[in-house]
């Protein structure tokens, strides 16, 4: 054989004529209406016991006689089968075996004349007996492939067998031939799907024998039909085939071929075809021993097949575990998947992995362009499917997928329905090259207008590109049962935050009515304690020594910060009570009043503000805003104290997450260490003695801004001056009947 060059191609297999599949998938081969000569054929309704059909090769007496030991033996009783049984000899003519079996309230009965074999042909028994323990002991599919071509030769005579798979577009793929001198090898061919469209698939999966002892036959006519509808001979041996399969054959040089259906968990795996240069007609006994040696290879491919699948699911499994026992010692966010990647990876045999919640992306390995990982995900999540596996990722199938980075196939599963939360995985391309049994593409002849099968079998050489190593059923299985592992810890992670977003709200009303009457109530002695130490100066204040005078100045001055504490405290419970009132805040406008406000007591400073314009408008409670915003400023005059000229910025912050401001100074800065305190309440980084305040101020621009829904920063460096600022959510949360914000 010789071979053509190679050819590049976008899909699997080259495309054939809308019209040639058109023509293949509508011939009527259930219904022929003809059989192939070397039989004779007999349809007897079963309500009447009447002929209804009969082939043109029967003599009218033998056929009469037919029909009369047929009702004789009360054949037209038999039950619906699904396959035909032997009835044994007729002494009809010269003798006939006969084989029958009912469809649709029809009595099919085949009629053959016997036929001599050397050594009387080999039965099912035989074939049991011998093949099985061999059957059993090979290892791989491959050398049961081997192992079942071999055999089938042998019993059926045939000068070439081979053994070919079905792959999920329904092209065939030769694993195994045997073949005589003189006969062209097959051996890695595939063979396209449209050799064998739809409709024949699926009656080799409902008959599992067919047998053409020859390719040059004139179809024998049924008669008796007029005015009764079609005989299905979909069970029939019989059965007249397709005048385009024929053609088939004889360019391949076949002119006998026997076929061997391999159905494993109700689907037609493959076949064995056999092929002869020379007609051959095999006995009914041979035949059976055949078919019975098909379906052997059929059950010992379900048993490897479900091992293999069900040791790939066990090892899936322990990599589920994996995963979710390193994710539930986390915080269940599930970016953490990819802080131990190795096992998300082996689960799908992926080169890269991506974690996308709504619009943020983490990923590890080989995988597209974050830009590109957003977009497919939002792709995928609009499919609306829990699992989605793609291994051609292309623009045929992905609307706007980009080509050139090599990444081809991909498999994702969604977490939630309300945000886009997806895991996806990624294969690379894999580039292949297929060997065709000759260009698979059927013509059309302008002379006769009629489909036509190809005329030569050589090399056909096609390269595939576009494509990844396809997802297994398996993988796909465990991406799903990892999906619902996943669900299930998100969910109870929200339960437990849930419950303690609930207890932690208690704990917070009894805080803050806790605090609120302990500061209350302090207000009181303070009072008195700073009215007592008056009283004494006043009245015995001739009789105090100035030692004296100095330790009641002090106790006052104690007194009065205590107050100030006091209310400090007070304004940081009633932060957390009152109810938000949202209105747009012009910051430009707050900034500038509160910088008006603050300049009139910096006691004739060297102060230069800055402020860039525009500031943003923000959607917020008004006096709690104007609260925060006077406590970075008022804290940024403070700490520049020391410092001449004093130099303030407030500036504008766009984040992903909102807007706000920002407040730096070039003042005595903080030790970045220390951040962490600084939002605390009482926290304080410098001496009371060095800088006034009752280190609440920032604890409130905290507890402000968190109340909106928003977050707080601060920088610093020693020396080098503090940066501060809070950016607000486009749509803060809005109050509830207590006055608690929405989550």
């Amino acid at each position: 054989m010789t071979s053509s060059p190679a050819l590049t191609a976008p899909s699997p297999r080259p495309a054939l004529e809308s019209a040639d599949l058109a023509r293949c998938e509508d011939e009527p081969i259930r219904i022929p209406g003809a059989i192939q000569p070397h039989g004779r054929l007999l349809a007897i309704d079963v309500a009447t016991a009447q002929p209804v059909a009969w082939s043109a090769n029967w003599q009218d007496d033998e056929r009469h006689a037919a029909v009369a030991e047929l009702v004789a033996r009360g054949l037209q009783a038999m039950p619906e089968q699904t396959f035909p049984v032997p009835l044994g000899h007729f002494a009809v003519g010269a003798g006939m075996q006969a084989a029958a079996h009912v469809r649709d309230g029809r009595l099919i009965v085949e009629f053959e004349p016997p036929q001599d074999e050397p050594g009387g042909g080999t039965s099912i028994y035989t074939v049991a007996r011998a093949f099985m323990p061999r059957l059993q002991a090979v290892d791989t599919l491959d050398e049961l492939a081997r192992l079942a071509v071999a055999e089938m030769k042998q019993l059926s005579g045939f000068g070439r067998c081979l053994l070919y798979r079905f792959d999920e577009n329904g092209d065939g793929h030769v694993l195994a031939e045997v073949a005589d001198a003189g006969y062209d090898s097959y051996a890695g061919h595939h063979f396209p799907a449209s050799d064998i469209p739809a409709q024949a698939r699926e009656l080799y999966t409902l008959n599992h024998f067919r047998l053409i002892p020859d390719a040059t036959y004139a179809p024998v006519p049924l008669a008796g039909l007029p005015g009764e509808r079609p005989l299905d001979l979909s069970q029939a041996g019989l059965r007249s085939v397709s005048p385009v399969h024929l053609e088939y054959m004889r360019n391949m040089g076949t002119l006998a071929s026997m076929s061997v259906s391999l159905v494993v968990q109700g689907r037609l795996w493959g076949l064995i075809s056999c092929h002869n240069h020379a007609p051959r007609l095999l006995s009914p006994a041979t035949r059976l021993a055949c078919e019975h040696l098909g379906r052997l290879v059929s059950l010992q491919i379900q048993a490897k097949e479900s091992n293999a699948s069900a040791s790939q699911r066990l090892e899936l499994r322990k990599l589920i575990l994996e995963i979710v026992s390193h994710l539930s010692d986390s915080d269940a966010s599930l970016q953490r998947l990819l802080t131990e990647p190795v096992p998300l990876l082996r689960l799908a045999r992926a080169a890269g992995a991506a974690v996308v919640l709504d619009d943020e992306v983490w990923t590890t390995g080989e995988t597209p362009p974050k830009a590109d990982v957003l977009a497919l995900a939002g792709w995928i999540a609009g499919l609306d499917r829990p699992v989605y596996a793609n291994d051609a990722l292309g623009a045929q199938a992905v609307p706007a997928w980009p080509a050139g980075h090599g990444i081809a196939g991909c498999l994702a599963v969604s977490i939630s329905q309300v945000h886009r939360h997806l895991v996806l995985w990624f294969r690379p391309e894999h580039v292949r090259t297929i060997t065709w049994a000759g260009d698979p593409r059927k013509e059309v002849r302008p002379e006769d207008g009629r489909i036509h099968p190809r005329r030569s079998f050589s090399s056909w050489a096609q390269k595939i590109r576009g494509r990844s190593r396809p997802w297994t059923a398996e993988e796909v299985a465990a991406a799903d049962e990892l999906r619902q592992a996943l669900i299930g810890i998100v969910l109870q992670r929200a339960e437990e935050m849930a419950a303690v977003a609930t207890e932690l709200s208690r704990v917070n009303r009894e805080l803050e009515a806790f605090s609120y009457t302990v500061s209350h109530d302090l207000r009181a002695p303070m009072r008195h304690i700073a009215g007592f130490v008056d009283l004494v100066v006043d009245m015995e204040g001739r009789e105090l020594s100035e030692r004296a005078r100095r330790y009641l100045s002090n106790v006052k001055d104690a007194a009065a910060f205590a107050g100030e504490l006091v209310d400090a405290l007070l304004d940081f419970s009633r932060m957390g009570r009152t109810a938000l009132k949202l209105r747009p805040v012009k910051m430009g406008d707050l900034v500038e009043g509160l910088i008006h406000e603050l300049s009139r007591s910096d006691g004739g400073r060297s102060v230069q503000w800055h402020v860039d314009a525009p500031l943003p408008v923000l959607e917020a409670d008004p006096l709690l805003i104007q609260v925060a915003a006077r406590n970075l400023l008022a804290n940024a005059l403070k700490y520049t104290r020391g410092t001449s000229p004093a130099v303030i910025h407030v500036r504008a912050v766009q984040a992903a997450d909102g807007c706000g401001i920002e407040v730096e100074d070039n003042g005595v800065g903080f030790e970045m260490k220390y951040v962490g305190k600084l939002f605390g309440v009482f926290q304080r980084l410098h001496a009371a003695e060095e800088f006034e305040g009752t280190g609440i101020g920032l604890a409130n621009v905290k507890r402000i801004v968190e109340r909106h829904g928003g977050r707080v920063w601060a920088q610093g460096e020693p020396g080098h001056g503090a940066r501060f600022g809070f950016v607000l959510p486009p749509h803060p949360p809005g109050p509830t009947q207590d006055g608690e914000p929405n989550a």
